[in-house]
C-alpha cells in the first residue's frame, strides 16, 4: 500500500511518486499547478532523493537507490540492504546482529527518483554568524576565512576543516581522497562559493546562483537556479 510496482515487476516507487518511462528511476507526481513534495531525504549526489523513512544506497549501476528503513546499511553487492545496527550476510541472504539476536531476511532497494527543481519562492535566506553574508534557504553557511563565509548547496552539512568543501549531513570530510564518507559509500566533495547576492531592484536581492522572479502578488521572489543564456525565469 505504500509503494508503486512499475511495469515488468522488478522495481517500485514510493506513495506520491510514479515510474519513469524506462522503469530506473521514480519522478514526483505532479497535482494540478502545485507540485507534490513529499518529506525527502536528499542524496549525496545532489540530484536524487528517497523518502524521509528511507536510506540513500548506492546501487550496481552507480546510480542511488533508496532502502526502505531509517538508517540502513547498504550491503556490499550494491543490490541489498539491512536495518540499522545489523549487517548483511550475503552469504546467508540474512541481516545478523552483532550479539546474534536479530537474523532477518535482506532487504531490496529501490530506484532513488530525481529530485524536481523547486518553483520561485518568496524570499528566504539563511544568514550567516557575521549577520552580513546569507545564503539561499536550505544551503549551509559554512567560513572560508576569518572575514568570509560561502554557501554549502546542501541544508544542515558538514563543513570541511580545507574551508573550501562541505559534505552532506551525517557524512564526514575525507580530504586526502577528496570524498564524503557515509556507511557503505562515499561521494565527491562540494565546492563552496562565495556568499553573495543577486540584485533584483534598489532595495531587494536574492542569494548568489538565484534568479529574481517576480511573484503573483508583485513582490520578488528567488527561483533557486541561475539564468541559462540570458533568458529570465517566466512571471508567476
Amino acid at each position: 500500500p505504500q509503494s508503486v510496482p512499475c511495469a515488468g515487476g522488478h522495481h517500485c516507487c514510493p506513495r506520491g511518486s510514479h515510474c519513469s518511462a524506462d522503469g530506473e528511476s521514480c519522478v514526483t507526481d505532479l497535482g494540478t499547478g502545485t507540485r507534490v513534495a513529499p518529506r525527502a531525504v536528499p542524496c549525496p549526489d545532489g540530484q536524487s532523493e528517497c523518502p524521509d523513512d528511507a536510506t540513500c544506497c548506492v546501487t550496481s549501476s552507480g546510480a542511488w537507490g533508496c532502502c526502505p528503513m531509517p538508517q540502513a546499511s547498504c550491503c556490499a553487492d550494491k543490490v541489498h540492504c539491512c536495518p540499522h545496527a545489523t549487517v548483511c550476510d550475503l552469504t546467508h541472504g540474512r541481516c545478523v546482529s552483532p550479539t546474534g539476536d536479530t537474523d532477518v531476511p535482506l532487504s531490496t532497494a529501490f530506484p532513488a527518483w530525481k529530485r524536481q527543481p523547486p518553483a520561485p519562492v518568496a524570499l528566504h535566506q539563511v544568514l550567516c554568524p557575521d549577520g552580513r553574508s546569507a545564503c539561499p534557504d536550505g544551503a549551509t553557511c559554512c567560513q572560508l576565512s576569518p572575514t568570509q563565509y560561502g554557501c554549502c548547496p546542501l541544508q544542515n552539512a558538514v563543513c570541511c576543516a580545507d574551508g573550501q568543501h562541505c559534505c552532506p549531513q551525517g557524512t564526514t570530510c575525507d580530504l586526502i581522497h577528496s570524498t564524503c564518507i557515509s556507511l557503505g559509500s562515499s561521494a565527491p566533495l562540494a565546492a563552496l562559493p562565495t556568499a553573495h547576492d543577486v540584485k533584483c531592484d534598489e532595495k531587494t536581492s536574492c542569494p548568489n546562483g538565484n534568479t529574481c522572479c517576480r511573484l503573483s502578488s508583485g513582490a520578488w521572489g528567488c527561483c533557486p537556479l541561475e539564468q541559462v543564456l540570458g533568458v529570465p525565469c517566466a512571471p508567476q
